[in-house]
C-alpha cells in the first residue's frame, strides 16, 4: 500500500496476538537471566529498520521499553519507506550489514527467493534452535498453526526469518466493489445480484443524472492500477472464472492450472469489454494512480462516482467523521455470472517472505536477545505494544459493556483515539512490530456498532467481507504457504513476471479493443505457451506436492 493508505489502515490494523498457550501472566515480569542480560551492561544490537514518518525509533517509547526489558541497546540503521527495497539490497551487497533486519512487510521484506539465497550464503542464520530453546511463544504458535509453520519453513527445513502473519479478515477478500446506494435509492434500483443487473445499474448511473446537476458527468465505475484490491477486472471476472488478481491460478483435485487461457476467461473479457464500449468504465481505471482515483471519489462540489473498486472505501473516499460521501458507498455482494459467483481470496492477506532475520554478524548473546524480543511480540501484551503502541497511550483494556468485533467474542483491547492536532505518540513500532496476529485476536478488538463512524471502520469492513466469505473456490493455490525448489526459484520468478505482464497487457488490449477477441484470441493463447506457461505450472505443482501445507 502507498503511504497515504498505510496511514488510514493503521487505525484499522490495531492488531496483535493472542495465544491460548501463553497467558498474560507468563510475560508480566522477565528476570535478567531470562532475557539474556549480562552483568557487563546492555547487549548492543545493530538493526536495519524502515521508519514510518510518524515514528522516531531512537526516541520511541516502545524502543525504550524493549531496551529496558531485555537489557539491550539498539543501534538503528534507519531508512525511510521510499526506496526501502533498494537500500536493503545495497546494505546486503556491501557486506557491511547489521546484526538483524526488522522490516515493515507491506513496504519491503525478504522474499522467499531472498531468504533461500542469503540463507544458502550463510548471511541469514537459521532460527530453529533459537526458537526451540529461547522462544516458547513462537514455538507454541507454530505447533498450533500449521499454516504459520509452512509459511515460515524453507524447503531445507530451516527457518531463516519470520514474516508478518496477520490474519486480516477484510484483507483476505480484497477485490470488492462499493456502490453508491444513495443513487440506487434515488433511481429506485435494487442492489445488483448478477452481472446483467450490474450492467443495467451502471447504464442507469450514466444516463439518469443521479447526482441531479443536469450534466452527464457521472463516472459509473472506476478503480486504479495501484495496490492490491483496486483493480476492476477480478470482481467482474469472478462471475465467469476465478481470478486471483496475482498469478491467475486455479486448482482442481490438487492440480494447478491457469485461468487465463480458458474459454471462460475470454467470456469474462467480452463482458468487461461490453461495459467499456458503452462508456460504463472509466478509462482511467486502467492507468490512474490512487491519488487520481480518490479525486473522482472526492470530486469537489458534486458527487460523480457510482461504483468504486477497492478492498475498502477509504481508498477512494474520505471516511473521517462528518464526511458527506462516505456512508453512501456500500458493498456489492459477489455477482452471479454464467459460471457462478466467486470472490478472490488470498488466505488472509499473507505475503510470503520474512520481515525479521538475524545475520551472521550477530554474536550468540545478540542472537538470544533478539529472538527473545521477537518472542515477546508473540504474546498478547508484546504484540499490542509493538504494533499499536504502549498500553495506556494507544490502547487500553476494555470497559464494561464494550463489545468485540467478532460475534460472541470476549473483548481484549480497545484503541485510544488520537486527539486532533496532537503530536504522534511515538509509542509503538507500527508495521515493524507486526508479527503473529491470528483472527481470534483481531476479532477481540473493541468496536462500536455504528459502522459509519470512522472509529468503527473495522466493523464496517468486517460486515462487508461477510458478504464475500464462502464465495471462494473450494481449492485455491496457497502461494503464501508453499516454497519453490531453490534450484528453480530464479526460473519461476522470471516466468511469473513475464506471464503476469503478458496476461495483464493482453486483458487491457482486449477490453479496450486494441485486440479482437475473435481474431486474436488463438494467437494470445499461443503466446502463453511460448512464454512457457506449462513449465511455470509444472514448477508450482512440484512446490505444492512437496509442501508441508498440502492437505
Amino acid at each position: 500500500m502507498k503511504k497515504g493508505l498505510v496511514s488510514a489502515l493503521m487505525v484499522i490494523m490495531m492488531a496483535s496476538l493472542f495465544l491460548a498457550a501463553c497467558s498474560k501472566d507468563d510475560t508480566a515480569t522477565v528476570s535478567p537471566a531470562a532475557t539474556g542480560a549480562t552483568t557487563s551492561g546492555p547487549v548492543a544490537i545493530s538493526m536495519f529498520a524502515q521508519q514510518d514518518t510518524a515514528i522516531d525509533l531512537k526516541t520511541n517509547k516502545f524502543t525504550k521499553f524493549m531496551e529496558d526489558k531485555f537489557n539491550a541497546k539498539f543501534n538503528f540503521e534507519i531508512i525511510p519507506f521510499d526506496g526501502a527495497k533498494e537500500k536493503r539490497q545495497i546494505s546486503l551487497a556491501s557486506g557491511d550489514y547489521p546484526d538483524s533486519y526488522m522490516l515493515t512487510a507491506w513496504i519491503d521484506q525478504f522474499s522467499q527467493a531472498d531468504i533461500l539465497k542469503y540463507g544458502k550464503q550463510g548471511i541469514l542464520i537459521p532460527l530453529n534452535d533459537l526458537i526451540d530453546q529461547y522462544a516458547p511463544n513462537i514455538k507454541a504458535a507454530m505447533a498450533k498453526d500449521a499454516t504459520l509453520k509452512s509459511f515460515s519453513t524453507a524447503p531445507d527445513g530451516k527457518i531463516y526469518g519470520l514474516g508478518s502473519y496477520t490474519q486480516c479478515f477484510h484483507c483476505s477478500y480484497p477485490n470488492k466493489m462499493w456502490i453508491n446506494t444513495k443513487w440506487l435509492s434515488k433511481m429506485n434500483l435494487e442492489m445488483p445480484k448478477t452481472t446483467d443487473d450490474f450492467k443495467k445499474v451502471l447504464q442507469a448511473f450514466k444516463k439518469g443524472d443521479p447526482n441531479g446537476n443536469g450534466k452527464a458527468d457521472e463516472v459509473p465505475l472506476s478503480g486504479s492500477t495501484e495496490d492490491f484490491g483496486v483493480h476492476i477486472i477480478p470482481f467482474l471476472m469472478n462471475g465467469f472464472i476465478y481470478d486471483d488478481d496475482r498469478n491467475y491460478l486455479t486448482m482442481a483435485n490438487g492440480k494447478v492450472d491457469t485461468a487465463a487461457n480458458k474459454p471462460q476467461w475470454k467470456e469474462g473479457l467480452a463482458y468487461i469489454k461490453s461495459l467499456y464500449d458503452e462508456g460504463l468504465i472509466d478509462p482511467g481505471a486502467f492507468t490512474q494512480n490512487a491519488e487520481a482515483f480518490k479525486k473522482i471519489g472526492e470530486n469537489a462540489g458534486t458527487q460523480i462516482l457510482g461504483v468504486g473498486a477497492g478492498m475498502h472505501p477509504a481508498i477512494f473516499v474520505n471516511i473521517d467523521k462528518g464526511n458527506k460521501n462516505s456512508a453512501d458507498y456500500n458493498p456489492v455482494p459477489p455477482l452471479t455470472g454464467p459460471n457462478g459467483s466467486l470472490a478472490t481470496h488470498d488466505g488472509g492477506g499473507l505475503t510470503p517472505g520474512a520481515k525479521f532475520v538475524i545475520t551472521n554478524k550477530a554474536t550468540k548473546e545478540e542472537q538470544i536477545t533478539l529472538i527473545k524480543m521477537v518472542d515477546y511480540m508473540f504474546t498478547f501484551e508484546g504484540q499490542t505494544n509493538a504494533a499499536s503502541g504502549m498500553e495506556g497511550i494507544d490502547w487500553r483494556k476494555p470497559k464494561e459493556g464494550e463489545v468485540a468485533l467478532g460475534k460472541g467474542v470476549k473483548p481484549l483491547m480497545a484503541s485510544i483515539p488520537a486527539v486532533e492536532g496532537e503530536a504522534p505518540h511515538n509509542a509503538g513500532w507500527s508495521g515493524m512490530g507486526h508479527f503473529y496476529q491470528p483472527s481470534e485476536y483481531r476479532d477481540s478488538i473493541v468496536q462500536g456498532t455504528d459502522v459509519y463512524d470512522s472509529a468503527n471502520y473495522e466493523r464496517r469492513l468486517y460486515n462487508a467481507t461477510l458478504l464475500y466469505q464462502g464465495h471462494e473456490p473450494k481449492e485455491i493455490y496457497p502461494v503464501w504457504a508453499v516454497w519453490v525448489d531453490p534450484a528453480q526459484t530464479d526460473e519461476a520468478s522470471i516466468l511469473q513476471t513475464n506471464l503476469k505482464n503478458y496476461i495483464d497487457q493482453n486483458a487491457l488490449q482486449f477490453i479496450t479493443g486494441n485486440k479482437d477477441l475473435t481474431k486474436d484470441w488463438d494467437a494470445y493463447v499461443k503466446g502463453l505457451d511460448n512464454l512457457k506457461v506449462g513449465r511455470y505450472l509444472e514448477i508450482l505443482q512440484k512446490a505444492y506436492d512437496t509442501s508441508s501445507y498440502k492437505k
